[in-house]
């Protein structure tokens, strides 16, 4: 049922304007600029640790070079282990950054809404999502992975269906990963060139303007790029009555 009322709505969406959804975006940064960069800067102190992590086999490398020799030849066991453990690393990482971002997209959506609720950084990684976390970033290394494969071009144009993903599981978490990876796909498709048009020229003002703030400023404004694929999810799909919007009406009273 999701999935069809989904489609239904993105197939039956109005055309969106370019210059109002980028307005839009200016409008909504000016209110979550501080959030956006609590996120980055809790996605790397989480990251930064499984980083470290990376080392250890190199460093076991370095003081026993024969562990990756076996009779004269490469160890396969020693091969299999490495990559194993680089695409374990790659799960964890790509699902923090999955949960954050997609708690920073519910942010956007209480600060754009006028919601009186506190900011909830790991709202994702709770019980009932956090398996879905990992689940989703499997999906998207794997997708990665034959895009790149095959030939760069459809990684190219994966992109940004691959970046829905957070808004579509932000606002739906509930829904299996089967239809989120469609939902996504399905706006990606349908939304590809103001969608990419809008995180270029996004991406290339953030960085841009942090540039010029001394290169740290690059920190803050880093998030300007993300808002545009919730402009596109609120214009295209919309929000019901959340139990955000609930609480916010019943503190105001």
């Amino acid at each position: 049922m999701f999935i069809n009322e989904f489609e239904t709505k993105v197939n039956q969406a109005k055309s969106l304007d370019f210059g109002i959804i980028f307005s839009e975006s200016i409008e909504l940064f000016k209110k979550v600029w501080l959030q956006g960069l609590v996120t980055l800067l809790l996605t790397v102190v989480i990251i930064i640790p499984f980083y470290l992590i990376i080392y250890i086999p190199l460093i076991a490398l370095s003081i026993n070079p024969e562990m990756i020799h076996a009779n004269d030849s490469v160890n396969p066991l020693f091969i299999v282990g490495m990559v194993l453990f680089f695409m374990c690393f790659g799960t964890v990482a790509s699902a923090v950054s999955i949960g954050m971002r997609s708690a920073f997209y519910r942010i956007c959506k209480l600060k754009d809404s006028g919601a009186l609720v506190s900011d909830d950084y790991f709202y994702y990684f709770k019980k009932p999502y956090f398996m879905k976390l990992i689940v989703l970033s499997v999906v998207i290394m794997l997708i990665s992975i034959l895009a790149t494969l095959l030939f760069v071009l459809p990684l190219f144009y994966a992109i940004i269906p691959l970046s829905f993903i957070n808004v579509v599981f932000a606002f739906n978490p509930d829904q299996s990963v089967s239809d989120i990876i469609k939902a996504s796909f399905k706006m990606g498709t349908k939304k590809w060139l103001i969608a990419f048009g809008l995180m270029v020229v996004c991406g290339f003002l953030a960085e841009i303007i942090g540039v010029m703030m001394c290169f740290i400023g690059v920190f803050v404004t880093v998030s300007f790029a993300y808002i545009p694929l919730y402009i596109i999810y609120k214009e295209v799909i919309g929000f019901e009555n959340s139990e955000d919007e609930t609480v916010s009406i019943e503190t105001l009273a």
